[in-house]
């Protein structure tokens, strides 16, 4: 029996996602998948196509279901992590003129 991260890290890896990805990374890459894979726009290999698809569709499901129960953390040490430079430099030297860029 797989756990929930090898089913997860196999959907990952279909959609061809890196460890860390945003929502609209994970949409993207879903739908260039199955413009590539879609049964309509291969028809020599319908059943690789047809069986790809199939996989994409999965692999999306699984993510989404995913990231639609993820509990997302709103504690300081986490949001800070995504801090523009602008934020992280003033949080730093706030407004001291010798580093502040103000003239």
């Amino acid at each position: 029996m797989k756990t929930k991260y090898e089913i997860i890290t196999e959907a990952r890896k279909i959609l061809e996602l890196s460890e860390c990805a945003t929502m609209q990374q994970i949409k993207d890459n879903y739908k260039r998948l199955i413009k590539i894979w879609h049964p309509d726009k291969n028809r020599e290999n319908r059943k690789a196509c047809e069986e790809n698809t199939k996989k994409i569709i999965e692999a999306y499901k699984t993510i989404s279901t995913y990231c639609n129960n993820y509990k997302y953390s709103f504690a300081e040490e986490e949001i800070e992590k995504y801090i523009d430079d602008q934020e992280w430099w003033f949080k730093r030297f706030g407004d001291d003129p010798l580093w502040s860029h103000q003239k």
